[in-house]
């Protein structure tokens, strides 16, 4: 046994140089050495006493006989390379000649790995390579004919011969000092047919099999999920440490009447789920909750309902959201319900209002006269004091980073948090990322709202659902024309949506009212367009992507989404749910050119089969992957080395069954898991 944890200046080859070069990339001991691992492998096992055939992939031995460069309308460099049989095979280069000449000197030994193809005598374009040593040098056996990795490099390493030749003998190196002590508890490595981890480390970096590297990855997934949900149960457990300061009431009075006024009946879902966050509330440690329910479905009622049991005992409860449209539509809801209710002071706090509003506002939320505080960003800046802040709703709460959520907390007396997201996320996800909060699902949708009609449509059908639409708007509904707006495009974006309001409004519909709405524009004239879009003064909303999350026009019962195919799953699936909001009878149409890819059409045809939001999810992570789905910046994700949320679905939920099972006190584990936690890592060195 060795300690993984020393530093690399005890390997051969590691100067100060290599040693600071190694450290800007995180890698300073030989357990980050290790856990550097290969991003993929070549099978380097050569083809031997074949006969070439074009489109075969091949991995050859031999050396460089000549090279020359060929002039034409584009340059390209010729490296001439014989096999051990004695075959010529042309190694192509069209970019970086110079540099490929220089480096493929005549008589150099290599191996090339790549598509054989025929272009007056057998080539490989672009071909992956690697050089070997003139004279028989043993170390060669760990680069070439057998499956080698190729680890994730960068200029800075290469430049220190830190390529994934160089990589591989310092792993081989580690591997040669001794054996890696097990970190795992045996009972489990047993129990799931785990690898120890001595072995899955040599089989990680130096594999037999593609075989065998599957099987040491499973063992450092485990091991990744395993630490993972002991970290989680840490963290609960910090959280148990914190006590409560304020109380929501058992009873409350404002919700009894806000209940005996609805006109609506509130569904099972919305009942249970009022019912389980209450039950949590009465421990003497703050709880926290995602409340997860797809459009349309109910979540800020539930979540209102919730606060006024904090409000009838004078404690302040704060919505946040993330854009102001969806901050706004919260506040008349909430006002809606609640407006024969003035003692309760509901107050909205937006972003570039004059200094003279914003400062009366923010007296009245500092001495408690404003109990119900409705926002956006806004919220978080240093100038915006509570009195007794005890309950913070964070709607479409992936859309604010970690520290944007702890700063709207770190405001309250230890709150209660109720994050919310009309985004269903996959079962897997949420174990992962909200393994700490306590899940509650509104399922089920209001009484009387029909499913909504998802057609996909060409650009041949452009005219007849032009008519459908005149149709209907002629009848009195209203309709949403959508455009993408991506950051990398949002100029060309925003321009192609301009282009086509002017050329609906003066053109297709010069007859009907048609407005338009983008991020752009000031915060009166986005206010002024919804409220003509709610009042029914405008017929047709040409708009971007704002309008995904928070806009209730229950009127509305058309929605075109041009460009379908560049949006995600979860994202069509959010766009839909702003029409059938109503009894009326709702349309969902997905526009796209004629040429589209494979996914792009998995995505369509998904929408158009299901309205089911968490079957969705789960077809998006399938497709996308987590990081995509949630945006990788705001999501929290942690930083998992090698585990896969979507292939490891079934080893996450071993782990979190085994972490779950043995108590959490070895204080050498608990200290560990105090620098993961601080870290976001989860393979331990010891």
């Amino acid at each position: 046994m060795f300690d993984v944890t020393q530093s690399l200046s005890n390997l051969k080859g590691i100067g100060p140089k290599r040693k600071t070069v190694l450290l800007e990339h995180g890698i300073s001991t030989y357990y980050e050495l290790l856990t550097y691992f290969p991003r993929r492998y070549l099978d380097r096992n050569f083809t031997k006493d074949i006969i070439l055939k074009q489109g075969d992939v091949v991995t050859l031995l031999g050396s460089i006989v000549d090279s020359y460069i060929v002039h034409g309308k584009k340059s390209r460099l010729l490296v001439g390379f014989r096999t051990l049989n004695n075959e010529r095979i042309n190694l192509v280069f069209f970019r970086g000649v110079n540099f490929f000449q220089k480096l493929f000197a005549i008589d150099k030994k290599v191996v090339v790995s790549g598509k054989l193809e025929y272009f007056r005598g057998y080539q490989i374009l672009h071909p992956e390579y690697e050089f070997l040593s003139d004279a028989d040098d043993p170390e060669d056996s760990i680069h070439a004919g057998r499956i080698i990795p190729l680890y994730p490099s960068t200029e800075a390493l290469k430049e220190d011969g830190l390529d994934s030749k160089g990589l591989r003998k310092l792993i081989h190196q580690v591997l040669e000092a001794g054996t890696i002590s097990e970190n795992l508890p045996s009972k489990f490595i047993k129990k799931r047919k785990l690898l120890g981890r001595d072995e899955a480390f040599r089989n990680i970096h130096f594999p037999d099999t593609m075989e065998t590297v599957q099987i040491a990855r499973k063992r450092f997934a485990y091991e990744e999920f395993y630490y993972f949900q002991r970290l989680l149960l840490y963290k609960q457990r910090e959280r148990q440490k914190v006590k409560r300061l304020l109380w929501p009431l058992p009873k409350s009075p404002s919700r009894t009447n806000l209940e005996k006024n609805l006109p609506f009946e509130l569904t099972e879902d919305q009942k249970s789920a009022v019912t389980t966050i209450l039950s949590k509330t009465n421990s003497d440690s703050p709880s926290a909750f995602l409340l997860q329910g797809d459009v349309g479905s109910g979540k800020t009622i539930t979540a209102l309902l919730v606060g006024l049991h904090y409000i009838d005992n004078h404690i302040q409860v704060v919505f946040l959201a993330p854009t102001e449209i969806l901050a706004r539509q919260h506040y008349q809801t909430i006002y809606k319900f609640m407006g024969n209710m003035p003692f309760l002071g509901i107050e909205l706090l937006l972003g570039g209002e004059n200094k003279k509003t914003r400062a009366e506002k923010l007296s009245r939320i500092k001495t408690g006269e404003s109990n119900i505080i409705i926002g956006t960003h806004s919220l978080l800046q240093e100038d915006v004091i509570f009195s007794d802040l005890g309950l913070v709703v964070i709607d479409e709460q992936h859309k604010f980073g970690v520290d944007q959520r702890e700063t709207i907390r770190a405001k309250g007396k230890n709150p209660d948090i109720l994050a919310m997201t009309a985004t269903p996320i996959p079962r897997t996800l949420c174990l992962t990322l909200y393994g700490d909060l306590t899940l509650v699902n509104i399922k089920t949708k209001p009484k009387g709202r029909k499913p909504i009609d998802t057609r996909w449509y060409k650009e041949d059908r452009r005219a007849g659902v032009y008519n459908s639409i005149r149709k209907y708007v002629s009848s009195g509904r209203q309709c949403y024309i959508v455009y993408p707006l991506v950051e990398e495009s949002e100029k060309v974006d925003l321009e192609s949506c301009t282009v086509a309001y002017e050329n609906l409004r003066t053109t297709v519909f010069p007859d009907l009212k048609i407005g338009l709405l983008h991020g752009k524009m000031k915060s009166v004239e986005k206010e002024s367009v919804m409220e003509k879009f709610k009042s029914g003064e405008i017929q047709i909303l040409v708009t971007t992507t704002v309008v995904e999350v928070g806009v209730d026009v229950p009127n509305a019962t058309i929605l075109v989404v041009e460009h379908a195919e560049r949006f995600g799953i979860s994202q069509l699936h959010q766009l839909r749910g702003r029409v059938g909001r109503s009894d009326l009878e709702s349309f969902c149409i997905l526009m796209t050119g004629d040429s589209i890819s494979e996914e792009g059409r998995d995505r369509l045809e998904a929408l158009v089969a299901s309205n089911d939001g968490y079957y969705l999810a789960e077809k998006d992570l399938a497709i996308r992957g987590p990081g995509e789905l949630l945006g990788v910046k705001q999501s929290g994700l942690p930083e998992f080395k090698i585990a896969d949320l979507v292939v490891d679905r079934e080893l996450l939920d071993e782990a979190k069954e085994d972490a779950s099972s043995i108590p959490l006190d070895d204080p050498n584990e608990v200290s560990e898991l105090r620098i993961r936690f601080s870290e976001g890592k989860f393979l331990f060195a010891n």
